[in-house]
């Protein structure tokens, strides 16, 4: 059986021939044999041994040792040592031999002896053995030195509040009171206004009003007791005193211990929702941010503003700026939490403001000696990026800069880029013209091929005047080079495809060469070539070498952005014919154009590179070769109108689910028609601060509006009631569960059906996953047809399906045996743990790409209407669909979708959904689920394969 103690160490059983041993060394004169003898006996006292006849032994030979150590680790076994007879509950007759031991080491003259026995005190629970030693506690409370005070004071609390320590010392709290008044030690002022805040409550009240003008000076452990008592007075409502305790929290804002600071802004915020009150702990929380240097408390103090901001947006709108600075920090989950947090928090009036200060910050991530720049860079972009959509104004002022990163080795930040200017391209039609040019200014720094693709989609369809189409010719021409790609010559001939006419200072020429076999039988040598620039500081930006980023994407094999360069083309040339009046110019760029779509075919079909171009990218080509030769003019009107009309179309779809997503989010609440409303304005000002009367007027609004009002889902809660045992069981029981983040708490109602008394009844309980029992329930005795209401706690680690299981022992007076009914399981749900959430599509690629745990679940369901399919997904996996309504339209006879979904542990599950209809109407397809661990992809398949049936199952 387990016992409490504050020794805990892992010990293996021990045997009569060990319990000999100890007591033989325990007899002995050696002390540092005793010393190991005793730690022996505790250890096996620790682990289940009873050791019965060796109290005796331990009164005679330990007792009257003077040795510190040994008098300790006596102390340590009169702790853990049984003191009560298991039969009648009454304490063993020997233990009174150690109560004139403690009253000797209560009257020690050595402070040590005396400071651990009262420490020891505070854990002893036999009335029977407390009631002599009460004298010799009371006078310690007059000894000179503060360590005895201050653990007599602990002593005397402990002993109060035992069921009758009220009749050992009935006036404790009046000499706790006295001694409070003339005490000087820190931790003994602490011990003693603990004790009143426990024990006599209206004490405590009266001493802290008393000194509410030096709480200011108290040390900061007596102003942390302070805060959490005003806290807990706070909490009656209507109290009418509770502008007194504001000011008392509102002077320990300025307090020296940062500790006291944190929790005073919190109760603070508790206590009073008016805006100076608010505005206080937010500059609180803005200072303890700024002068804490550890990362933890930076976080914790963010999730405070996180918070404030929910409740009391107006407020912390003026400290955004004083958030910000919390940028400096160089962690980047402080950094990432501080955007978070400024972005929500965005206004006409600071925005400006905001974006100038992440510009700022964009520029120092240019110097190469800052910690992750490259993430950091990215995080401001998307900042920066969610500033210029929502407020366009801005835009302006930073587009510019950014474009300057486009060519960024962090390609995710490259890609953030490119997509912010592809989306600010078509909200700001007046920046137009001067991001076009820019574009094709910096065209030649980009090196994804992923940015590359969009850089040539914003050209081709924004390029609209005659100059503009020119330049982005002439720009996409220099990056591809010189054509062809590649040459095949009569063998013993060699020629460079990608020579320029002009030597280049600095490059050097890479050619590869083969033996080929042409359709004549002859031989001929296949070589290709590419011009690179030797890193040195004379190559200037501009020249072929350092330009031709197209060309080599294209040679390492990327086909699809050979498509977009064949697309982007076809766009130019087709606006080129509108926009130029020459049509010997027109049809000059047209034949340019076919020249490097033949070419990139030529290169795709041969057997140089290792793999041929693909399908769709081949087909894609080919269409623009065809559409060049013959256009008509509705596929005129397709390529140059419809593909722009989409993506305004999808931008347009984003904002509004954007707005749909803030308008769910905000909380709507309504007063009940009889509810009552008290009007301060009614009443008498006199004596009344400013803050008092901002707290009144916030009150009335909350009233009024219905934010008190917290209506129960009582269905809900009868659906968390489990069932444990069967109606005809002596035992009847069911659990109330309760999931909160990281806790599940078990309320268990326990009745006893029979006529006996259940002597013993344990309830024994046991997991299975990454669930851990706290505590484990104590042994009860149940009267005849009566309840008991029995609490487990228990502590989840990890998103995954956990079993709680166990039974009920108890034993009755008729039968010997122990009686065991055992208990249904308890599964507990996954969806306890997460909640819907939203991620930008390329960090649902990324992560999909990235995660390596895959649980592919076939469909297998009833419902034959693949958007109910997804509906019903939805709402079983209590996840977020991610693909936009308008992708989601029309009636296709499949559907693909992607679905994401955040645990309280800060894992991201991944669901893919990609399901047919089949000629005989049933679907198939299936849901593929991705997570960076293991248990919530096996946890979300399980639930998927049990719900995906349809209906009520």
């Amino acid at each position: 059986m387990e016992k409490p103690c504050t020794l805990l160490v892992h010990f293996d059983k021990g045997s009569p021939s060990m319990a000999n041993e100890i007591k033989a060394d325990l007899e002995g004169s050696d002390v540092a044999a005793k010393v190991d003898a005793m730690k022996r006996a505790i250890m096996l006292l620790l682990n289940g041994e009873t050791l019965p006849a060796l109290f005796i032994t331990v009164v005679r030979y330990v007792l009257p040792s003077e040795d510190h150590t040994i008098q300790k680790l006596l102390l340590l076994y009169l702790e853990i040592v049984d003191k009560r007879d298991a039969a009648s509950g009454k304490v063993l007759p020997e233990m009174i031999l150690i109560c004139q031991n403690l009253r000797n080491n209560l009257q020690h003259p050595n402070e040590y002896i005396r400071g651990v026995t009262l420490r020891f005190l505070c854990r002893l629970n036999e009335p029977e053995l407390l009631e002599p030693l009460v004298p010799s506690i009371l006078a310690n409370l007059e000894h000179r030195h503060h360590f005895i005070r201050r653990h007599a004071l602990s002593a005397i609390s402990s002993i109060y509040r035992l069921p009758h320590g009220d009749q050992l010392l009935p006036d404790a709290p009046e000499v706790v009171e006295r001694a409070l008044a003339g005490e000087q030690d820190a931790s003994a002022r602490r011990n003693a206004f603990l004790m009143l805040c426990a024990c006599a409550q209206e004490r405590a009240i009266a001493y802290l009003l008393t000194n509410a003008e030096r709480v200011a000076e108290w040390p900061d452990l007596l102003q942390m007791a302070a805060v959490d008592l005003i806290r807990k007075v706070c909490r009656s409502p209507n109290r009418a005193d509770k502008g007194r305790y504001i000011k008392i929290i509102i002077s320990l804002l300025s307090a020296p211990s940062s500790a006291v600071v944190y929790e005073s802004a919190g109760a603070l915020v508790s206590l009073s929702s008016a805006p100076t009150a608010v505005r206080a702990a937010a500059n609180t929380y803005c200072q303890l941010l700024s002068s804490q240097s550890d990362n933890n408390v930076k976080l914790i103090v963010l999730d405070r503003l996180h918070e404030l901001r929910a409740s009391h947006r107006d407020v912390m709108v003026d400290v955004v700026m004083d958030v910000l600075r919390a940028l400096s920090s160089p962690n980047v989950d402080v950094r990432r939490k501080v955007l978070d947090l400024v972005l929500d928090l965005l206004t006409p009036r600071n925005v400006e403001e905001v974006v100038m200060y992440l510009k700022k910050e964009v520029v120092k991530t240019q110097a190469g000696d800052l910690e992750k720049g490259g993430e950091y860079r990215q995080m401001l972009v998307q900042a920066i990026h969610s500033c210029a959509v929502e407020y366009p104004e801005v835009a302006g002022s930073v587009v510019h800069l950014l474009m300057d990163f486009l060519g960024d080795t962090n390609v995710a930040a490259a890609v953030d880029v490119v997509l912010f200017v592809r989306e600010i391209i078509e909200t700001n039609p007046k920046l137009r013209v001067s991001m076009i040019q820019r574009l094709i200014d910096t065209f030649y720094q980009i090196r994804a091929s992923r940015v590359c693709s969009c850089a040539l989609w914003i050209l081709g369809e924004y390029s609209l005047s005659l100059s503009e189409v020119e330049n982005a010719i002439s720009t996409i021409k220099q990056c591809l080079g010189d054509l062809p790609f590649y040459t095949i010559s009569e063998e013993g001939e060699s020629t460079d495809a990608s020579k320029p006419t002009q030597p280049v200072v600095n490059s050097v020429t890479v050619s590869s060469r083969r033996p080929v076999v042409l359709a004549d039988g002859t031989y001929a040598t296949q070589s290709a070539a590419t011009e690179t620039a030797i890193s040195s500081p004379a190559v200037a930006p501009g020249s072929l070498s350092s330009t031709q980023n197209l060309r080599s994407l294209i040679l390492s094999g990327d086909f699809f952005l050979a498509a977009v360069v064949a697309c982007t083309l076809t766009k130019l040339v087709l606006r080129l014919e509108e926009v130029q009046p020459s049509k010997v110019e027109a049809n000059k760029a047209s034949t340019g154009a076919l020249l490097i779509m033949v070419s990139i075919l030529q290169l795709g079909q041969s057997s140089y590179l290792p793999h041929p171009i693909d399908n769709d990218s081949y087909d894609r080509i080919v269409l623009c070769l065809r559409l060049l030769c013959n256009t008509g003019d509705d596929l005129r009107k397709v390529w140059l109108q419809s593909c722009r009309q989409s993506f305004t179309k999808m931008l347009a779809d984003k904002q509004f689910r954007e707005t749909e997503e803030m308008k769910a989010k905000a909380q709507i609440s309504h007063a009940q028609p009889d509810d009552l409303i008290d009007f301060y304005h009614l009443k008498s000002r006199r004596g009344m601060s400013q803050l008092e009367l901002e707290d009144a007027v916030q009150d009335d609004l909350k009233a009024a509006t219905g934010e008190f009002t917290k209506d129960a889902d009582d269905a809900n809660r009868l659906n968390r009631i489990l069932q444990l045992t069967g109606f005809s069981d002596p035992v009847y029981a069911e659990a109330y569960v309760t999931v909160h983040h990281y806790d599940i708490v078990l309320d268990v109602t326990i009745i006893n059906r029979t006529k006996e008394t259940l002597q013993n009844l344990c309830l024994e309980l046991a997991t299975m996953g990454d669930l851990k029992l706290v505590d484990r329930p104590q042994n009860y005795t149940l009267a005849p047809e009566s309840s008991k209401q029995i609490r487990a706690n228990i502590k989840v680690s990890s998103t995954e399906t956990g079993v709680i299981f166990g039974n009920i022992v108890y034993e009755t007076s008729n039968v010997m045996e122990r009686s065991v009914v055992v208990l249904n399981d308890i599964h507990i749900d996954i969806m306890d743990y997460i909640s819907p959430a939203t991620c930008a599509d390329v960090a649902f690629r990324n992560m999909w790409a990235e995660f390596e745990w895959e649980n592919k679940v076939a469909v297998n369901t009833v419902i034959q209407d693949e958007k109910e399919f997804l509906d019903h997904i939805i709402k079983s996996t209590n996840m977020k669909c991610l693909t936009p309504p308008s992708a989601l339209d029309g009636e296709c006879g499949f559907i693909a979708a992607n679905l994401y979904a955040k645990s309280v542990f800060g894992e991201d599950a991944l669901v893919n959904i990609s399901v047919e209809k089949q000629a005989d109407g049933k679907l198939s397809g299936y849901i593929r689920i991705r997570s960076k661990t293991q248990g919530i992809a096996l946890s979300l398949g399980d639930k998927i394969t049990l719900k995906q049936k349809g209906g009520s199952s």
